[in-house]
């Protein structure tokens, strides 16, 4: 497995452990206030599984991209990293309004693990070891 792959996998390990983490605040939060129930808990395993996938995806392609710009297809890696931008944003609008629209999820809890996904990565930063 060359490096790249190694560092999306661990990256998107440390995106799936933080979100998990985030989730369980998010439920006893919930509970805290009274509004803790069974769709809050399935709107954030799906936000989970969301916010973790997209997170993937895009660092999957942003390798690719690079991989493409190493080989001096710069342009191909550029097309590559903008074409997979909408892609992504439809497949999350199209999960978020289905699973809304069934009313079997919270929506706050289904919407909101999305937005985890910036501090998870500044805190995981924060605790790197230096030259890692």
């Amino acid at each position: 497995m060359t490096e790249s792959r190694k560092l999306v996998l661990k990256e998107t390990a440390v995106i799936a452990i933080g979100e998990g983490i985030c989730v369980v605040l998010m439920c006893l939060i919930y509970a805290l206030i009274g509004k803790f129930n069974a769709s809050v808990l399935l709107g954030g395993l799906v936000g989970i599984l969301l916010a973790t996938g997209n997170f993937f995806f895009l660092a999957v392609i942003a390798t690719l991209a690079a991989d493409k710009a190493e080989a001096q297809d710069v342009a191909g890696g550029q097309k590559l990293m903008r074409s997979s931008y909408p892609i992504r944003l439809l497949v999350l609008a199209g999960v978020l309004i289905l699973c809304a629209k069934s009313g079997a999820f919270d929506v706050i809890a289904l919407v909101l693990p999305l937005a985890f996904v910036r501090p998870i990565l500044t805190i995981a930063e924060f605790f790197k070891k230096k030259g890692a």
